[in-house]
């Protein structure tokens, strides 16, 4: 299977602010009412909250309203192989219920036999792995506290670019670390160290670095748009985050069922370009499909009759041009369920019966 390189992990008021509008905002204002950068109205001394700007007023805010609700996670592994040290890693969370359900990230605590958190008031408590799922790069931990502070996940599809972001998290073990910027991008994609494709992933300039890992990005309301998850080491600027209708999806599954429940056929492929006259011939919707090169004894794809050489380019009905098309479409309601699957053998097109079998790795 073609291997694609992964970026590397990052182990109530409301206050609403566009960028744009709020420096309008701010230099319309006399300089009798707020001041301006420096330059302090005549016969009184100005106290701080007037020498900050818009934007500082946004970001402070926001880290007001959220700053409480993020923890630093220390995760201990197993001991490595001919060393008497354990393994393990540090990165960050934060709460999503007052009754210690936290979220971070899979590859923070995944293979991890101990957790404790450091909260924001200086508390250290030893937490539980209620789940993880490696093909979403997210995990719940619960801690054994109540009434604490935490955050709302935002609805992510109303992001949009340009607006401000805060990064809140314990970036090289500096806890309570606040870096901020705007929403870069949109509806981007990282591939997971599994494998899978995340999708519908937010770019920042927010600036991330290892140990930011879990933490929230969040808008000027001080709710969660998103969990920080990986930069580009080479790059400057350019940082992700999984969007928060995602997490708020997954940590469902995770809380309910301690996993996310996906379906597998048991191959391996990868995609490549069908020929034009097949495309044409078959009036195929796509001019790609997923190669299969490896059928796995006893699955559900060698059961079905699915055969090395196949060019699978349908999955009840629906087109998968590409190797993560098709595992978009393998989720929990197809465990168990016969699918047809549309496969070019040589220069005929075929429908195959298949039942997806529930991934042990769920």
């Amino acid at each position: 299977m073609a291997t694609l390189s992964t970026p590397a992990p990052i182990c109530a008021t409301p206050i609403h602010a566009n960028l744009g509008c709020i420096m309008v905002a701010f230099l319309s204002h006399s300089h009798a009412e707020a001041g301006i950068a420096g330059v302090a109205t005549p016969g009184r001394a100005p106290d701080d909250g007037e020498l900050l700007d818009a934007y500082s007023t946004a970001v402070t805010g926001a880290v007001d309203h959220t700053s409480a609700a993020v923890i630093h996670i220390e995760a201990h592994g197993a001991e490595q192989p001919g060393s008497n040290a354990p393994a393990g890693g540090t990165g960050s969370g934060f709460f999503i219920s007052p009754d210690g359900y936290a979220l971070t990230n899979s590859h923070v605590v995944h293979g991890a036999r101990e957790l404790r958190v450091v909260l924001a008031d200086g508390r250290q408590l030893a937490a539980d792995l209620i789940g993880d799922d490696p093909d979403s790069d997210l995990a719940v931990i619960r801690v054994s506290a109540t009434d604490l502070t935490h955050l709302t996940l935002a609805d992510s599809d109303r992001v949009r670019p340009g607006q401000i972001a805060v990064a809140i998290g314990s970036p090289m073990g500096f806890q309570q670390t606040v870096t901020a910027g705007i929403v870069s991008g949109l509806g981007r994609s990282l591939r997971a160290q599994s494998g899978r494709l995340i999708d519908n992933i937010i770019q920042t300039d927010a600036a991330l670095n290892p140990g930011n890992s879990g933490g929230p990005l969040v808008n000027t309301r001080g709710e969660a748009i998103g969990v920080n998850t990986a930069i580009i080491r080479p790059a400057q600027g350019i940082c992700f985050a999984i969007a928060s209708n995602t997490a708020r999806r997954v940590a469902g599954w995770l809380i309910k069922d301690g996993r996310v429940r996906r379906s597998v056929l048991g191959l391996g492929g990868q995609t490549v370009p069908l020929l034009r006259k097949l495309v044409l011939a078959y009036r195929l919707a796509h001019d790609a499909g997923v190669l299969v090169q490896h059928v796995e004894p006893n699955s559900p794809a060698a059961r079905g009759g699915l055969m090395v050489g196949d060019i699978i380019v349908s999955l009840d009905h629906e087109p998968t041009p590409r190797i993560d098309a098709l595992h978009k479409l393998l989720t929990a309601d197809r465990i168990g369920r016969p699918v047809e699957a549309t496969v070019l053998r040589n220069v005929e097109l075929k429908t195959l019966t298949l039942v997806p079998a529930e991934s042990p790795h769920a």
